[in-house]
């Protein structure tokens, strides 16, 4: 009747774990979403998760883990409320990798080459550091964090085998990797036209984009700003190709600046006004 329940157990047990602990147990089922484990020194039930993505990179391109195996994994986080510590297998074989990216801080400068140019992103073979055991670098720009200004496709920025200096984001514990930022080692040009623009002032532009409510205008290289529908002329139109086409030059008035969230909103309605 005294004695503490399972759960109480199981948040003691996994109370005493932190994130970077190396821990063993065997394989309690498998599901398309990864492998339940029951660790070592805690029978009752499975508190171990390794994630799909998390699994032996080794192993699982060649057989699945199967119920029963026993496997080393390294804590990536522990969720005491609900019971679970999430593991790694790919971290406790390839120690190397890990210990090189633990010692990554943000705001790191790092260097490489461009390993591989992909619809998903950039991987960066890394001047420092161990090659990665899968992927054609350690380091990984996605598409967003390549540049400042609007590009059709990556290859657009960056060329297989150039050199690079980026900046680090994070360390991507799912696919052991360098998160990279290209676009902030150069200047936001963003900021720079909101220091010299201001609410009020009168723009010329070019329209880029049409979508349902409303057009992008491009004001300035690599700015492009929201002229929202009700913003398009003094009467009411339903789509914005029935007064304006892409490639049109209008002139605008600059409604807001956005600094945080980058946004700038313009409007054309507000230019006619003016200019009658």
């Amino acid at each position: 009747m005294g004695g503490a329940s399972n759960d109480e157990l199981s948040r003691r047990f996994l109370a005493a774990i932190e994130v970077a602990d190396v821990c063993s147990g065997i394989v309690a089922d498998v599901t398309p979403r990864g492998v339940s484990v029951t660790l070592d020194g805690f029978g009752a039930r499975p508190l171990g998760f390794v994630g799909s993505l998390d699994l032996s990179w080794v192993r699982f391109s060649a057989a699945v883990v199967k119920v029963g195996d026993r496997i080393t994994a390294e804590v990536s986080a522990i969720d005491v409320e609900r019971g679970r510590a999430s593991m790694s297998m790919a971290a406790t074989e390839n120690p190397e990798l890990w210990a090189f990216l633990k010692t990554l801080r943000a705001g790191d400068m790092l260097s490489g080459r461009i390993g591989s140019i992909e619809r998903f992103g950039v991987f960066v073979a890394l001047d420092d550091g161990p090659d990665h055991p899968v992927f054609p670098g350690v380091g990984f720009i996605t598409i967003p964090e390549l540049s400042w200004h609007h590009f059709e496709t990556a290859s657009d920025v960056v060329q297989v085998g150039q050199r690079v200096t980026c900046e680090f984001l994070q360390f991507d514990t799912t696919n052991g990797e360098a998160r990279l930022s290209l676009r902030a080692t150069q200047p936001d040009p963003f900021q720079t036209f909101a220091e010299t623009t201001t609410v009020g002032q009168t723009l010329q532009g070019r329209v880029t984009k049409q979508v349902p409510f409303g057009v992008f205008v491009q004001v300035a290289n690599g700015i492009e700003g929201l002229v929202h529908l009700q913003e398009l002329t003094r009467t009411p139109v339903e789509a914005p190709e029935a007064v304006i086409q892409v490639g049109d030059e209008i002139t605008v008035v600059v409604t807001e600046i956005d600094r945080e969230r980058r946004r700038l909103a313009l409007s054309r309605r507000q230019a006619s006004t003016a200019l009658e």
